[in-house]
Protein backbone atom coordinates (compact mmCIF):
# COMPACT_ATOMS: atom_id res chain seq x y z
CA UNK A 1 0.00 0.00 0.00
CA UNK A 2 3.18 2.24 0.40
CA UNK A 3 2.57 3.00 -3.72
CA UNK A 4 -0.74 5.48 -2.50
CA UNK A 5 1.18 6.88 0.50
CA UNK A 6 1.87 10.18 -0.72
CA UNK A 7 -1.04 11.07 -2.28
CA UNK A 8 -3.20 9.57 0.53
CA UNK A 9 -1.34 12.32 2.69
CA UNK A 10 -1.61 15.18 0.30
CA UNK A 11 -5.54 14.86 0.94
CA UNK A 12 -5.22 14.48 4.39
CA UNK A 13 -3.23 17.80 4.31
CA UNK A 14 -5.59 19.50 1.86
CA UNK A 15 -8.99 18.40 4.48
CA UNK A 16 -7.10 19.54 7.33
CA UNK A 17 -6.48 23.40 5.46
CA UNK A 18 -10.40 22.84 4.32
CA UNK A 19 -12.11 20.56 5.59
CA UNK A 20 -15.78 19.91 3.87
CA UNK A 21 -19.32 20.49 5.95
CA UNK A 22 -20.56 17.43 7.15
CA UNK A 23 -23.18 15.44 5.49
CA UNK A 24 -21.86 15.82 2.41
CA UNK A 25 -22.10 12.60 -0.10
CA UNK A 26 -18.43 11.56 -0.52
CA UNK A 27 -17.11 9.47 -3.86
CA UNK A 28 -14.69 7.62 -2.71
CA UNK A 29 -12.42 5.25 -4.77
CA UNK A 30 -10.12 4.87 -7.97
CA UNK A 31 -8.86 7.33 -10.75
CA UNK A 32 -12.16 7.36 -12.85
CA UNK A 33 -13.57 9.33 -10.17
CA UNK A 34 -10.14 11.03 -8.93
CA UNK A 35 -10.32 12.33 -12.78
CA UNK A 36 -13.89 13.97 -12.72
CA UNK A 37 -12.85 17.60 -12.58
CA UNK A 38 -16.68 18.24 -13.11
CA UNK A 39 -17.74 16.20 -10.28
CA UNK A 40 -19.28 19.16 -8.12
CA UNK A 41 -20.81 20.97 -11.36
CA UNK A 42 -22.40 18.29 -12.72
CA UNK A 43 -24.08 16.98 -9.69
CA UNK A 44 -25.32 20.91 -8.54
CA UNK A 45 -26.61 22.06 -6.33
CA UNK A 46 -26.64 18.33 -4.25
CA UNK A 47 -23.37 18.53 -1.57
CA UNK A 48 -20.45 16.18 -2.91
CA UNK A 49 -16.99 15.42 -1.85
CA UNK A 50 -14.06 13.85 -4.00
CA UNK A 51 -11.73 11.43 -1.52
CA UNK A 52 -10.57 8.89 -4.63
CA UNK A 53 -6.90 8.11 -5.00
CA UNK A 54 -5.52 7.26 -8.27
CA UNK A 55 -4.84 3.75 -9.26
CA UNK A 56 -6.68 2.48 -6.47
CA UNK A 57 -7.46 -0.94 -5.84
CA UNK A 58 -10.66 -1.89 -3.70
CA UNK A 59 -8.48 -3.69 -1.50
CA UNK A 60 -6.52 -0.07 -1.21
CA UNK A 61 -9.76 1.85 -0.14
CA UNK A 62 -10.49 -0.72 2.48
CA UNK A 63 -6.73 -0.18 3.95
CA UNK A 64 -7.08 3.76 3.75
CA UNK A 65 -11.09 4.05 4.36
CA UNK A 66 -10.38 5.10 8.14
CA UNK A 67 -8.35 8.14 7.15
CA UNK A 68 -10.46 9.42 3.78
CA UNK A 69 -14.12 8.78 4.20
CA UNK A 70 -14.93 9.26 8.38
CA UNK A 71 -13.11 13.06 8.69
CA UNK A 72 -15.46 14.07 6.13
CA UNK A 73 -18.64 13.42 8.37
CA UNK A 74 -20.65 11.84 5.25
CA UNK A 75 -24.15 12.18 4.66
CA UNK A 76 -23.89 9.64 2.47
CA UNK A 77 -21.09 7.66 0.58
CA UNK A 78 -20.51 6.81 -3.41
CA UNK A 79 -18.12 4.12 -4.50
CA UNK A 80 -16.00 3.03 -7.70
CA UNK A 81 -13.22 0.57 -7.43
CA UNK A 82 -12.43 -3.16 -8.35
CA UNK A 83 -12.14 -2.27 -11.95
CA UNK A 84 -7.77 -1.59 -10.62
CA UNK A 85 -8.07 -5.25 -8.81
CA UNK A 86 -8.92 -7.40 -11.70
CA UNK A 87 -6.68 -5.72 -13.61
CA UNK A 88 -3.57 -5.95 -11.51
CA UNK A 89 -5.16 -9.82 -11.56
CA UNK A 90 -6.98 -10.39 -8.38
CA UNK A 91 -10.20 -12.82 -8.59
CA UNK A 92 -13.52 -11.68 -8.88
CA UNK A 93 -14.07 -13.65 -5.27
CA UNK A 94 -11.07 -11.82 -4.05
CA UNK A 95 -12.51 -8.08 -4.96
CA UNK A 96 -16.24 -9.19 -4.00
CA UNK A 97 -14.13 -10.32 -0.35
CA UNK A 98 -12.93 -6.51 -0.04
CA UNK A 99 -16.05 -5.41 -0.97
CA UNK A 100 -18.18 -6.51 1.78
CA UNK A 101 -14.87 -5.41 3.75
CA UNK A 102 -15.19 -1.76 2.67
CA UNK A 103 -19.02 -1.95 3.78
CA UNK A 104 -18.54 -3.64 7.22
CA UNK A 105 -16.15 -0.24 7.60
CA UNK A 106 -18.94 1.86 6.58
CA UNK A 107 -21.47 0.26 8.98
CA UNK A 108 -18.71 0.37 11.81
CA UNK A 109 -17.18 4.08 11.00
CA UNK A 110 -20.11 5.78 9.61
CA UNK A 111 -22.90 4.50 10.70
CA UNK A 112 -26.52 3.38 8.65
CA UNK A 113 -26.02 6.19 6.02
CA UNK A 114 -26.81 5.61 2.72
CA UNK A 115 -24.49 3.87 0.08
CA UNK A 116 -23.76 3.13 -3.37
CA UNK A 117 -21.69 1.41 -5.37
CA UNK A 118 -21.26 2.48 -9.12
CA UNK A 119 -20.93 -0.93 -11.36
CA UNK A 120 -17.35 -1.45 -12.53
CA UNK A 121 -17.68 0.23 -16.08
CA UNK A 122 -16.89 -1.69 -19.57
CA UNK A 123 -13.53 -0.69 -20.68
CA UNK A 124 -12.33 -1.31 -23.94
CA UNK A 125 -8.71 -1.65 -22.41
CA UNK A 126 -10.16 -4.48 -20.42
CA UNK A 127 -12.56 -5.80 -22.41
CA UNK A 128 -10.99 -9.22 -21.92
CA UNK A 129 -11.99 -9.12 -18.15
CA UNK A 130 -15.73 -8.78 -18.52
CA UNK A 131 -16.95 -11.96 -17.52
CA UNK A 132 -15.41 -11.64 -13.92
CA UNK A 133 -16.36 -7.49 -14.11
CA UNK A 134 -19.92 -9.01 -14.76
CA UNK A 135 -19.29 -11.44 -11.57
CA UNK A 136 -18.26 -8.72 -9.39
CA UNK A 137 -21.18 -6.45 -10.42
CA UNK A 138 -23.84 -8.57 -9.56
CA UNK A 139 -22.29 -9.79 -6.59
CA UNK A 140 -22.51 -6.13 -5.41
CA UNK A 141 -26.15 -5.86 -6.65
CA UNK A 142 -26.81 -8.44 -4.30
CA UNK A 143 -24.88 -6.46 -1.30
CA UNK A 144 -26.37 -3.78 -1.85
CA UNK A 145 -29.51 -4.78 -2.43
CA UNK A 146 -29.00 -6.77 0.97
CA UNK A 147 -29.01 -2.86 2.74
CA UNK A 148 -31.52 -0.77 3.86
CA UNK A 149 -30.06 2.00 2.37
CA UNK A 150 -28.08 0.17 -0.54
CA UNK A 151 -27.91 0.99 -4.12
CA UNK A 152 -26.17 -0.29 -7.01
CA UNK A 153 -25.97 2.35 -9.80
CA UNK A 154 -25.65 0.14 -12.79
CA UNK A 155 -23.34 2.15 -15.59
CA UNK A 156 -22.42 -0.87 -17.20
CA UNK A 157 -25.12 -1.71 -19.20
CA UNK A 158 -25.45 1.90 -20.79
CA UNK A 159 -21.84 2.51 -21.62
CA UNK A 160 -22.51 -0.27 -24.13
CA UNK A 161 -23.42 -0.29 -28.03
CA UNK A 162 -26.26 -2.86 -29.36
CA UNK A 163 -23.75 -5.17 -30.40
CA UNK A 164 -22.45 -5.55 -26.94
CA UNK A 165 -19.61 -3.41 -26.90
CA UNK A 166 -18.66 -0.31 -24.95
CA UNK A 167 -19.44 3.21 -26.81
CA UNK A 168 -15.94 4.27 -27.80
CA UNK A 169 -16.65 7.87 -27.50
CA UNK A 170 -17.62 7.20 -23.73
CA UNK A 171 -13.82 6.44 -23.12
CA UNK A 172 -10.55 8.77 -23.26
CA UNK A 173 -7.88 7.55 -25.99
CA UNK A 174 -6.47 5.19 -23.37
CA UNK A 175 -9.61 2.70 -23.42
CA UNK A 176 -9.91 2.81 -19.73
CA UNK A 177 -10.60 6.29 -18.01
CA UNK A 178 -13.88 8.46 -18.94
CA UNK A 179 -14.29 10.99 -21.49
CA UNK A 180 -16.29 14.24 -21.73
CA UNK A 181 -18.96 12.48 -22.97
CA UNK A 182 -18.36 9.25 -20.21
CA UNK A 183 -18.85 11.73 -17.20
CA UNK A 184 -21.74 12.86 -18.52
CA UNK A 185 -23.82 10.39 -19.17
CA UNK A 186 -22.79 9.25 -15.36
CA UNK A 187 -24.04 12.39 -14.11
CA UNK A 188 -26.95 11.63 -16.09
CA UNK A 189 -27.32 8.67 -14.41
CA UNK A 190 -26.35 9.23 -10.93
CA UNK A 191 -29.14 11.79 -10.90
CA UNK A 192 -31.82 9.51 -11.22
CA UNK A 193 -30.60 8.63 -7.54
CA UNK A 194 -31.67 12.04 -6.33
CA UNK A 195 -33.59 10.29 -3.19
CA UNK A 196 -31.99 9.56 -0.42
CA UNK A 197 -28.44 9.62 -1.99
CA UNK A 198 -28.07 13.25 -2.18
CA UNK A 199 -30.66 13.66 0.71
CA UNK A 200 -30.10 11.77 3.17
Amino acid sequence: MEWYEEEVRAIERAHALNPPAPGATVFYGSSSLRLWSTLEEDLMPWPVVNRAFGGSTLAACVHFFERLVPPCAPGSLVLYAGDNDLGDGQPASSVIGSLHRLLDKVDTLCGAIPVAFMAIKPSPARWRLRYAIRQVNEAARQALAARPKGYFIDVYQPMLQRNGEPVPALFADDGLHLSDEGYRLWAAILRTFRFPLFDP
